[in-house]
C-alpha cells in the first residue's frame, strides 16, 4: 500500500539530520496516529468538524521542506521503534496544536475561523457543504470526552501522550517541554486527574480519520446561490424561525407548547449543537441487543413507546432540554448537570402515559425526562438524574410518570416478571404487576409526603422484578421510588456466622431480609430526592438481652448516591418489636463511609428496659470487635462483640471498642435531638 521507503536510519544524511524522504515515509506510515494526537490536543470548543479539519491540516503541514536536525536523544527515545523522523513530526504537530489552542482560546467564533483560514493560505484540507465528525461512541467514550473537555490543551496533550503513545511520565514531560509547554508538570498532574480511560483513545470517538459525514444547511446554501449573500441571510433567518416552530410549537398540533423552549441564540442551529438536537440523529438501540451483550445498563435499552417515531415531539423535547423556557419546571438530582446534550442522546421512550406525553433520553451519564400535558396549556417538566455505572438492577427500571401518589415504571427489556409487595408486610407474597407491550407498569401506590417524617402509614410498596433467563437465572431484586427518575435498589447483608467469612450484600428478597427491612422501611422516606442509587441493610449483630429478654437485632442501613457520597444509620430492634415496628436509631453519619466496603467496622449502644422494669446499657459491634468498654457515668467492660450492664435510667455512657487489628472504634454520632 505504501510505495515509499520505510522510515529508517538509512535515509539520514552524514550530518546527523533527517532527510525529507525519511520524514515523508514516517508521515505516510503514521499519519492516523499523528492526526489522532492533534485532534486530542486541540481545543474542544472548536467543535468536532473544525477539530477534524484542523488536525489533518496540522499533520499535513508538519512535513519539513528541508533536512532537519535529529531530535534530542530523549525526544527520539520516546518515539521508540517509530524512529527519529516520527519524533520530529510528532513534535511539530504538538507545537502547532498547542499554539492553535493558545491563539484561538478554544473559541469557535466567526473571527477565529476567518483568521485561521487567512493565515493558512490554501487552508488544507477544505470541505464545502459537508460537516465531518468521528463516529459516536458509548457512554464510556462520552464520559471521557467530557472529562477531557475540562482540561487545558496541554493537559489533553499529556493525556494523549500517555494513552496513545504509551509514554512514561518522564517521557511525557520531555515531549511537552520540547513542544513549548511552560509548565509541563502541571499539565501532567491535570491529566492524571482523569482516572482511567486511556484505552478508549483508540476508539472511534477519538479517530479523526474514520469519519461520518452530514450536510450543512442545504436550504441556506440553495437560497444563497439564487439570491446572493444578503437575500440568503434573510432566508436563513426565516428558515430558522420556521424550523423553530416545527420543533417547539405546533409540530403535532399541541397548543401552547411554543413557550416550552426558549428562543435559540443566533449561533444555534448549526454544527455539533444542531446535530445533538436533531431527532433524526438520536441513537436507537436494536431491540435484541440486551440478550447478546455483557453490558447490562441503559445502553442496551431499545427505543419504545407509541410516539418514538414522532419527530416533531422528539425535536421539541430536545429543544426544551437545551433551552427550557418559562413554562417548564426543571429539576435535577443533587450533583447532576442540567446542560444541553453534547452529542445525540439515546432514545429510551416516547409515548402518552395517563394525562402526559413523555420522552425519556439517556446520554451516557444522565437520564433526562421531558413531559408535557397531552391537552391544554399546562406546564411542562424537565427532569435530570445521574445514572453512570448502572447495572442489571439499577438500570432495571425508570420512573415514567407520577400522578396523585401513583408511580408508573418503565422496565428494562430484560425484565421477565414484575410484582409489587409491601416491605412492612414481610409474610405477604408479591402480587403480579401488569405491564403493557412497551414495559410500562400499572400505577403503583407510593407512601405520601408524610413518609419523610418516618410516618409512612404502615405501608411501603416496592417493585419486585425478575430478570429473563436469557441473561441470568432467577435473579429477583427490589426497587422503590424515592422521588427521583431512577428507583432505588434495596439489598441486604445477613449477620456474621460463627467461623464463617464476612457476608456480602445480596438481594433483599429472602425471608430474613424482608423481616429486617420491615423495621426500617419507614426511614426510607428520609432519603427522598437525594439521588440515592442503592440502600443496603446490614444486620451486623444479633445479641442476647439480659433477664432472658430474647435476641436483639442490630442493623446499619447504608444509602449510596449516584454521585458518590452516602449516609448510614444504625438501628436497634428488640425482639418484642412488632413486624413493622421501626427500630430505634442510635447513630447516624452523613457523607462518610460507615457500613460500606471501606468502613466495615461499626458499633452502637442503647438503653433497654427489661420486662421486670430494670434498665440496662446494651451495646454491640461488628465481627472484628473484640472488646467493648463503657465509661462516663458507668464503668463496664466485656470481651467480645457485645456488652450488657445494669445502669440507671438516662445513663449516657461513652463506648469504646477494640478491634482485632488493635485499633479503636466509637459509635456513630447520635441523631440530632437525642
Amino acid at each position: 500500500m505504501n510505495s515509499r521507503p520505510a522510515a529508517s536510519d538509512s535515509a539520514r544524511d552524514e550530518h546527523g539530520t533527517i532527510a525529507v524522504e525519511e520524514a515523508e515515509a514516517a508521515l505516510v506510515e503514521h499519519y492516523p496516529r499523528l492526526v489522532r494526537l492533534a485532534y486530542l490536543a486541540l481545543p474542544t470548543g472548536l467543535g468536532t468538524h473544525r477539530r477534524v479539519l484542523t488536525a489533518h491540516r496540522l499533520v499535513q503541514r508538519s512535513l519539513p521542506r528541508a533536512p532537519r536536525p535529529v531530535p534530542d536523544s530523549a525526544g527520539a527515545r520516546t518515539a521508540g521503534a517509530r524512529g527519529d523522523a516520527y519524533a520530529l513530526l510528532r513534535l511539530a504537530v504538538l507545537r502547532e496544536a498547542l499554539a492553535d489552542g493558545r491563539r484561538d482560546g478554544g473559541s469557535p467564533g466567526r473571527f477565529g475561523r476567518l483568521r485561521t483560514a487567512a493565515s493558512d493560505g490554501a487552508a488544507l484540507p477544505r470541505v464545502m457543504g459537508l460537516r465531518l465528525h468521528p463516529r459516536a461512541g458509548g457512554s464510556e467514550e462520552l464520559a471521557l470526552e467530557r472529562a477531557l473537555a475540562e482540561l487545558e490543551p496541554q493537559a489533553r496533550a499529556a493525556y494523549a501522550l500517555r494513552g496513545v503513545e504509551e509514554l512514561t511520565e518522564a517521557e511525557v514531560l520531555t515531549v511537552l517541554k520540547a513542544a513549548g509547554v511552560a509548565e509541563p508538570r502541571a499539565a501532567v498532574r491535570a491529566a492524571a486527574g482523569v482516572r482511567g480511560g486511556e484505552h478508549l483513545l483508540t476508539a472511534g470517538e477519538f479517530d479523526p480519520c474514520t469519519l461520518q459525514v452530514g450536510p450543512t444547511d442545504l436550504l441556506r446554501r440553495r437560497q444563497r446561490g439564487r439570491a446572493g449573500l444578503v437575500t440568503g441571510a434573510a432566508v436563513a433567518a426565516a428558515v430558522l424561525l420556521l424550523s423553530g416552530w416545527a420543533v417547539w410549537g405546533g409540530g403535532d398540533g399541541d397548543r401552547g407548547s411554543a413557550s416550552y423552549a426558549a428562543p435559540a441564540s443566533s449561533s444555534a442551529g448549526s454544527g455539533d449543537a444542531a446535530r445533538a438536537l436533531d431527532p433524526a440523529a438520536l441513537v436507537r438501540q436494536d431491540p435484541e441487543v440486551w440478550a447478546a451483550t455483557s453490558r447490562m445498563d441503559f445502553t442496551a435499552w431499545p427505543a419504545r413507546g407509541g410516539r418514538k417515531d414522532d419527530k416533531a415531539l422528539l425535536g421539541r423535547a430536545l429543544a426544551v432540554w437545551a433551552r427550557p423556557g418559562s413554562g417548564v419546571d426543571v429539576s435535577a438530582t443533587p450533583g447532576t448537570p442540567r446542560t444541553a446534550p453534547a452529542s445525540p442522546p439515546q432514545l429510551l421512550y416516547a409515548g402518552d402515559v395517563d394525562g402526559a406525553t413523555v420522552v425519556i433520553f439517556y446520554d451516557g451519564l444522565r437520564i433526562v425526562r421531558y413531559a408535557q400535558p397531552r391537552s391544554g396549556s399546562g406546564r411542562a417538566a424537565l427532569d435530570f438524574a445521574q445514572v453512570q455505572d448502572a447495572d442489571v438492577t439499577t438500570a432495571g427500571a425508570v420512573v415514567v410518570d407520577r400522578v396523585d401518589g401513583n408511580t408508573r415504571f418503565l422496565t428494562a427489556p430484560w425484565i421477565a416478571d414484575a410484582q409489587t409487595r409491601d416491605l412492612m408486610k414481610p409474610d405477604v407474597l408479591g402480587a403480579p404487576l401488569h405491564r403493557d407491550a412497551d414495559g410500562v407498569t400499572d400505577p403503583v401506590r407510593m407512601p405520601g409526603a408524610g413518609a419523610a417524617a418516618g410516618t409512612c402509614g404502615g405501608t411501603w410498596p416496592v417493585v419486585q422484578l425478575k430478570s429473563s433467563s436469557r441473561i441470568v437465572e432467577s435473579h429477583t431484586f427490589l426497587l422503590t421510588d424515592l422521588g427521583d427518575l431512577s428507583p432505588v435498589h434495596l439489598t441486604y447483608t445477613p449477620p456474621p456466622g460463627k467461623g464463617a467469612p464476612a457476608r456480602q450484600p445480596r438481594e433483599a428478597t429472602g425471608a430474613q431480609a424482608l423481616v429486617s427491612w420491615a423495621h426500617d422501611a419507614c426511614h426510607l422516606g428520609e432519603l427522598r430526592g437525594q439521588g440515592v442509587k442503592a440502600v443496603n441493610m446490614w444486620e451486623f449483630a444479633r445479641t442476647p438481652l439480659p433477664e432472658k429478654g430474647g435476641e436483639a437485632s442490630w442493623t446499619c442501613s447504608r444509602a449510596d448516591t449516584w454521585r458518590g457520597p452516602g449516609q448510614a444509620a444504625v438501628s436497634f430492634v428488640p425482639p418484642s418489636a412488632g413486624a413493622a415496628a421501626p427500630g430505634t436509631v442510635t447513630g447516624q453519619q452523613t457523607d462518610g463511609n460507615a457500613c460500606s466496603r471501606f468502613g466495615q467496622h461499626v458499633m452502637a449502644g442503647v438503653m433497654w428496659k427489661s420486662a421486670a422494669g430494670h434498665w440496662y446499657l446494651v451495646a454491640a459491634g461488628s465481627r472484628d470487635v473484640t472488646r467493648i468498654t463503657a465509661t462516663a457515668g458507668l464503668r463496664a467492660t466485656a470481651d467480645g462483640p457485645y456488652l450488657t450492664a445494669r445502669a440507671p435510667r438516662g445513663t449516657r455512657a461513652t463506648l469504646t471498642g477494640r478491634l482485632t487489628t488493635g485499633g479503636t472504634l466509637t459509635p456513630l454520632p447520635a441523631p440530632q435531638g437525642d
